[in-house]
């Protein structure tokens, strides 16, 4: 989703690159990962598949009864019964997950990534699997109409992200928040009177708040990719398969109504 989310979570970094030391340990030390004994796949932990993930970020990846649960882990779930493994879901940071670090601990990555140009040169992508622009929402006593009557106004954005950059270019010196939480936070509380940011996540987080809109929805043709080691075009395929059932059968346009309801595209 987001170009970079700029969050650096130290522990979090340091549980990812523990698990990817574990990993080899099991290994006898080899960066080779372990077969699956059921999938044929190249797994990090046998019979696992170990994804990376930064949480929360709701509704794409977060706690709810002490389950990690959300769009992107639906698709995981999916992704671990048609390879036949077991799902264990590793909290990672997003820098590590953007910048292909976190790959060197799990098969696969799903937080929400934009697919871009950069990324690809540390990582591979699967088939997009969501279309994510940005909107601008807004408070209903805040009087804005568009992006030209948000500039004067208390506009908040995400630091580090597309709809960052896109306020910048359209003249607004927008607050910066360090995550979409602390965001929707200030939105919701009154400091700010609008915010810039993706669709998905801006439009789940106001929902059901009568006090707030979404004013205006911008095509940046932003799309959504589960990464993974490059090269590892076993696991590619598996996951595109997935992908690919997930749409023919119906069953990703249930994730979406489920998780983003009328928000989604």
């Amino acid at each position: 989703m987001q170009i970079s989310r700029s969050v650096l979570s130290g522990t979090k970094m340091a549980a990812v690159l523990a698990a990817g030391a574990l990993a080899l340990t099991a290994c006898g030390g080899s960066s080779t990962p372990a077969a699956s004994n059921d999938s044929g796949l190249k797994l990090i932990n046998a019979g696992k598949l170990t994804v990376c993930s930064d949480v929360p970020y709701e509704p794409f990846e977060f706690q709810k009864d002490g389950k990690i649960v959300g769009f992107d882990m639906d698709i995981a779930a999916e992704i671990a019964k048609d390879t036949k493994t077991e799902l264990n879901v590793v909290d990672s940071s997003f820098e590590a997950i953007e910048t292909g670090t976190a790959l060197t601990g799990c098969d696969v990555s799903i937080s929400s990534i934009s697919i871009t140009d950069v990324r690809k040169n540390v990582m591979d992508f699967s088939n997009p699997y969501l279309d994510d622009d940005l909107t601008l929402v807004a408070t209903s006593s805040s009087g804005i109409t568009n992006i030209d009557g948000a500039k004067g106004k208390k506009v908040g954005v995400q630091q580090a992200t597309t709809g960052a950059q896109y306020a910048k270019d359209k003249g607004i010196d927008a607050q910066q928040f360090e995550d979409s939480g602390l965001l929707v936070q200030a939105l919701k509380a009154g400091t700010i009177d609008a915010a810039v940011g993706n669709q998905s996540v801006l439009g789940y987080a106001i929902k059901d708040d009568s006090n707030l809109k979404r004013v205006e929805d911008y095509a940046t043709g932003e799309k959504l990719g589960i990464s993974i080691k490059k090269g590892n075009t076993a696991m590619a395929d598996a996951v595109n398969a997935t992908l690919k059932r997930l749409t023919d059968d119906g069953s990703m346009k249930k994730f979406q109504s489920t998780w983003f309801g009328e928000t989604s595209k």
